[in-house]
Order: C-alpha cells, then sequence, then structure tokens
C-alpha cells in the first residue's frame, strides 16, 4: 500500500498486543467473555422482538384478523431461520472461518483472498458491496431499535404519541455526542444490563405460553413450510418481515476477534437462543387469545405495573444495540482505510487500556446525519421495517459466497462438499433477498442508496489510487540505481538522521528526490521506510520491523502491520536501536511528500470520478496524523501531478 498516497487506519490493536488464547481470543475469564458477548454481540438481534413477530404477522394477514394457524405458521418460519441462518450457517459453521481469530465481511474477504493467494477484483468487489451494505445497516439499527421502543410510551398515555419521535431523535443525538468520550465505562454495563433484558424476555414468554400452550405447535418446521405453500405470494413477502428476526446475525461473526468462538457460542445456546424462541412464542400466544393485541404484542405481554420499567429497559437494550452497531461501523471503518478501500480518517482512542475503543468524528456524524434523517422521514418503526431487511440480507448473501471460496480453497475441501454444505445457506439467504427486495419501493431504496454511494467512494479510491501509482511509477528512479549514483558523487552531509515514506521499497521515494533538489545535500543517515498491510488481522511487534542496510549511508525498513493494527511509524522505529544505527527522535527528521492532484487534458478515469477521486484525497488525513509521526520533527514536500 502507498504510504505516501493512500493511507491505513489505526484499527484496534496497538503494538502492547493482547495475548491470545489456541481460541483466539483475549485470555480472560470464560464466563466474563461470554457476559461481554451478550452485550454487543446479540444486542441487535436481541431487541428484534420489539417489532419482528408484529410486522411478520402483520404482513401475513394482510389487513385480515389473525387466526391462529397463521400466528402458528409465521412463528415457525421465524423459529427455523433462528435455527439454520444464526445456529448453524453463523454459530456452527462460519465462527470456524476466522483470520487469526477475527471475523467480519472485510476480514472474510481478506481471507479469501488469502486463500487465492492473489489480490482478485472479484473478491474485492464482493468484500465492497457487504461493506457498503452494512453502513445502510449502521444507520437504520439505531433508527428502528430507539423508536420501536419509545413507542411503548403510546400505551401508557395516548398523550404522548406525538412526542415519540422528538423524543427518539433527542436520545439518538445524546447518544452520538456521547461517543467521543469512549465506551469503556458505558460498555461494562453492557453484559449485565442485556443478560437482564433477556432473562425478562424469557419470563414474558413463559408466562404467556402458559394461557395458549397450543403455540408450542410451531417448532414443527411443516407448519411453516405449509404456511409458504398455501399463502403463495403473500407467504413470499413475508419472508422479508421474518428476516426481521435474523438481522444482527452478522455481528456474531464481526466481533469474533473481541470475544472468542466458545464464548459467543456459549452465550447463544445457552442464553439468547432460548430467550428468543420463548419470547415469539410468548407473544404468539398472546395473539391466539387477543387478536387486537397485534398493535404492539411485546409491550402488551406485560402486566400492566411493568409497562413503565420494560420502556425503560427496552429503551436501554435499544441504545447497547445502536452502541454496538455503531462501534461496528468505526472497526469496519478502519479495516477498509487499511484494505485501501477509504482514504485516511482521523482516529482518536479513547481508551489507553484498551486499543480497540476508538471514536472516527467523521464517520459518528455522517451516521448520526443518516439515522435522524431515517426517523424523521418514517416516523414509525413499522415504516422503517421495510428498509431494514434488504441491506443485512445482502450482506449475507456475499457473506456466503466468500465462505466458498475459504471451503474450498483454504480448508481445502471438494467443490462437491463445499457446494453441499454451504449451497442451503445460499439458497435461503438468497431467498430472503429476494423477499426483501419487493419492499424497495416502500423503503428497501434506503440502504442500497446508500449502499451504492459507499461502493462508488471505494470503486473510485480503489481505482484512482492505482492510476495514481501507475502515473508515479513512470516518473520514479529504482532506488538502487539512485543509492549508487549518490555514493560516487559527494555531497554536503548534514547531522542527524532523515527518514523518506515511500510506497514502494524498490524506487526512491519522491521525498527523497525533492529534498536533494532543492537542499543540495543528504543526511549523515538516511532510512527509507516502506509501510505495507497485510491479510492477516494483526502483526506481533516482534516480527513487524524488517530492515537492511543498502548502501553506506542507506537503510531500507519495511514495517508490515495487518488491518486491525495501528501504525505507529516512530514507535516501530525505536525497535531499530538493536541494529548498528541508534534511533534518536531528536535528531531525526520525516520527510513526506504530499501531492496535489489536478485533472488531466486526458483523465483516465470519468472526469466525474477524477473529481471525486481529488475531493477524497484533499479530505483524507495527512500521513503526519494517520502513523502518529510527530509533528515537530516532519517536513512535508509539495508536487503536483495530473490525473
Amino acid at each position: 500500500m502507498a504510504v505516501d498516497m493512500q493511507a491505513t487506519a489505526p484499527t484496534p490493536g496497538t503494538d502492547d498486543q493482547i495475548p491470545l488464547t489456541g481460541d483466539h481470543h483475549p485470555k480472560a475469564n470464560f464466563w466474563t467473555l461470554t457476559l461481554g458477548s451478550v452485550g454487543v454481540v446479540y444486542g441487535d438481534i436481541g431487541t428484534s422482538p420489539l417489532y419482528a413477530l408484529k410486522e411478520s404477522v402483520t404482513a401475513a394477514s394482510a389487513g385480515r384478523e389473525a387466526t391462529p394457524e397463521i400466528v402458528i405458521g409465521v412463528l415457525s418460519l421465524m423459529i427455523w431461520a433462528l435455527i439454520i441462518v444464526v445456529t448453524l450457517k453463523y454459530v456452527v459453521l462460519l465462527l470456524r472461518a476466522d483470520n487469526n481469530g477475527e471475523g467480519g465481511t472485510l476480514t472474510l474477504m481478506a481471507l479469501a483472498q488469502k486463500a487465492i493467494g492473489q489480490q482478485t477484483t472479484r473478491i474485492a468487489v464482493l468484500g465492497m458491496i457487504g461493506a457498503a451494505l452494512f453502513y445502510g445497516d449502521a444507520m437504520l439499527t439505531p433508527a428502528i431499535s430507539v423508536l420501536s421502543a419509545i413507542e411503548g410510551v403510546k400505551l401508557a398515555t395516548p398523550v404522548l404519541d406525538p412526542y415519540v419521535v422528538p423524543i427518539t431523535l433527542v436520545i439518538i443525538v445524546l447518544l452520538f455526542a456521547a461517543q467521543s468520550r469512549g465506551t469503556a465505562t458505558v460498555g461494562a454495563l453492557f453484559g449485565p444490563i442485556t443478560l437482564v433484558w433477556f432473562i425478562v424476555l424469557a419470563w414474558l414468554g413463559v408466562v404467556n405460553i402458559q394461557q395458549a400452550p397450543q403455540v408450542l405447535a410451531a417448532v414443527n418446521p411443516l407448519l411453516g413450510l405449509s404456511f409458504l405453500l398455501h399463502h403463495g405470494l403473500i407467504g413470499f413477502a413475508v419472508l422479508g418481515a421474518v428476516f426481521l428476526t435474523v438481522t444482527g446475525a452478522e455481528a456474531l461473526y464481526a466481533d469474533l476477534g473481541h470475544f472468542g468462538r466458545r464464548p459467543i457460542q456459549t452465550a447463544w445456546l445457552a442464553l439468547v437462543f432460548p430467550a428468543l424462541v420463548l419470547n415469539y412464542l410468548g407473544q404468539g400466544a398472546l395473539l391466539i387469545g387477543r387478536p387486537d393485541a397485534l398493535e404492539n404484542p411485546f409491550y402488551l405481554m406485560a402486566p400492566e405495573w411493568a409497562l413503565i420499567p420494560m420502556i425503560l429497559l427496552a429503551a436501554a437494550a435499544t441504545i447497547i444495540a445502536s452502541q454496538a452497531v455503531i462501534t461496528g461501523a468505526y472497526s469496519l471503518t478502519q479495516q477498509a482505510i487499511q484494505l485501501g478501500l477509504l482514504p485516511r480518517m482521523e482516529i482518536r482512542h479513547t481508551s489507553e487500556a484498551q486499543s480497540g475503543q476508538i471514536y472516527m468524528p467523521r464517520i459518528n456524524w455522517i451516521i448520526m446525519a443518516g439515522v435522524l434523517a431515517l426517523v424523521i422521514m418514517f416516523r414509525s418503526s413499522s415504516a422503517l421495517a421495510a428498509a431494514y431487511g434488504i441491506a443485512v440480507s445482502g450482506t449475507m448473501v456475499v457473506t456466503a459466497l466468500m465462505a466458498f471460496v475459504v471451503m474450498r480453497r483454504l480448508w481445502k475441501w471438494s467443490s462437491v462438499t463445499a457446494a453441499l454444505v454451504i449451497a442451503p445457506f445460499l439458497a435461503i439467504d438468497a431467498i430472503f433477498l429476494a423477499s426483501n427486495s419487493m419492499k424497495i419501493h416502500e423503503g428497501g431504496y434506503i440502504p442500497l442508496t446508500i449502499g451504492l454511494a459507499v461502493m462508488i467512494i471505494m470503486m473510485t479510491w480503489r481505482r484512482g489510487s492505482a492510476l495514481l501509482f501507475e502515473r508515479t511509477r513512470r516518473t520514479e528512479v529504482p532506488l538502487s540505481v539512485l543509492v549508487e549514483s549518490l555514493a560516487r558523487k559527494e555531497r554536503p552531509r548534514i547531522e542527524g538522521t532523515a527518514v523518506y515514506l515511500t510506497g514502494d521499497p524498490q524506487y526512491a521515494p519522491t521525498a527523497l528526490l525533492h529534498s536533494l533538489k532543492h537542499y543540495k545535500a543528504l543526511h549523515q543517515r538516511n532510512v527509507i521506510v516502506s509501510v505495507n498491510t497485510l491479510n492477516v488481522p494483526r502483526v506481533p511487534p516482534e516480527q513487524r520491523v524488517h530492515a537492511e542496510q543498502i548502501g553506506e549511508n542507506f537503510m531500507l525498513v519495511r514495517i508490515e502491520y495487518g488491518f486491525y493494527d495501528t501504525p505507529q511509524v516512530a514507535r516501530a522505529l525505536a525497535t531499530c536501536r538493536k541494529l548498528p544505527w541508534k534511533f534518536d527522535i531528536m535528531s531525526t527528521s520525516f520527510f513526506l511528500s504530499r501531492r496535489l492532484l489536478k485533472i488531466a487534458e486526458r483523465p483516465m478515469m470519468p472526469r466525474w470520478q477524477d473529481r471525486l477521486f481529488i475531493l477524497l484525497s484533499a479530505t483524507a488525513e495527512r500521513a503526519v496524523e494517520f502513523y502518529h509521526i510527530p509533528t515537530d520533527r516532519s517536513v512535508e514536500l509539495g508536487t503536483q501531478i495530473s490525473i
């Protein structure tokens, strides 16, 4: 990755790495990790009972009264969606597809590329699609979750109905405004609060199931299939609403590196899955006895005295779910920048103890603006539900396709075996995607538009960076040739060490050539630094720096990071003290090239794309801040390039 033309973003992980266990998760108490996963991993899927059954039964009844057959048929589809999509696909299968313990869409992309052995456009495009759709999900999740929780106040007193949207907007603004303070304090409460939430879900379910025990028949998958066969197009459309049951499943895989496989699996099988199933069955039992409860079956399950506490608990749970997806957006953006899909952006670390706790101002305010706009546009969770599923179902299809590559190439499964395993999951994901596509005109266009915009940005940045690299290569001088030339011709020497960053260690850095041109002198010691991002989450500090002397006054240093690591050039160079050259920051100057781009007479991309790339380059964070180089020891030399 070119150091002085595009960037790699700070991501969780610094030189002080957390030791890992054989299960690829930090050494910590197993039950502490399990409790933590309950709060972070399952916050999103745990708030689905607020709206999933209501929207599914509403779609199935098509304006008529919900009969017991409809309720049980829909429940059967929801329960088996949880079993097949979440339990079998994610908990059992995909949690095994880890890249040095890490998971997620872009991590799987890197793993698939590593399995193939080269960078392929098709895999990169799949990764970009999955990442782009996630941003739509990141905006929809806080909007629908918080709105659905606050809607419960209408049941407490209809007088508050006009204030549902304003209250939701205030909570969302406060949530995003608090991000800059970090999530360490609030994060410690995530697990216990969400644990209470799931216990209450199970309790409400058990209490209501007793009123109509025939609802337990929904565990029979044949009833769900029968519903689909006898309801034709309506049954197919209902699948889009049923899919709301499994939104948040991608978090299982994305947070693999934070908690490890076994804690996530244990939390799902021992607590989350049983609590969700019991609550859905309880809502179904309520609807069988009281079809009019379809207005809001979740809150109407609770005793009258518990309504206000339930609203408060639901609000806390939805804030936690929103916090988890916001943090996920930060993490995904970091990975995208490290992998060369987005320009550099400012990243602030909000915790000295935990490197993964970060804050990205630009991403934070963009997502907040999107969430507020969605709440104002749709004004109810039911209206937002139509827009919610398409982004997540699209991401699941992408995940299944890349998982096939990993099974075939990395796990060395035969094509037949890999196809037989992944085909059922891919077929179900595709059916859910097709069903959700029927709601594009009702709001599904929102996440698609967001995803398309992000895709255009990613593809423009990736293509523009490659073209810029090719353009600058034509004017560059091989490093070996320059070193030999300088050795033959004596130049004035400047005391100290000069560090030059380059994107390609085979060629002389642009900053070095400009320095020689302007100053007509050379430092006593000159270090050529190349920063490279590998297709692994992290690189251990002891394996990060590789140095070799290439001349009397020159040393070539290659620094390697994973896409979860935070690039810190000055700290990495400090390890060179073990070599003959001593690294002293007070006698070292860092030279970087700063490029001013303009559109060429014959642009290499369409003019609109050239303008977008130039805009992205202009708004990218300076390399000095991004690579944590001391600003008082750095010198930037500008050059103009036409693309």
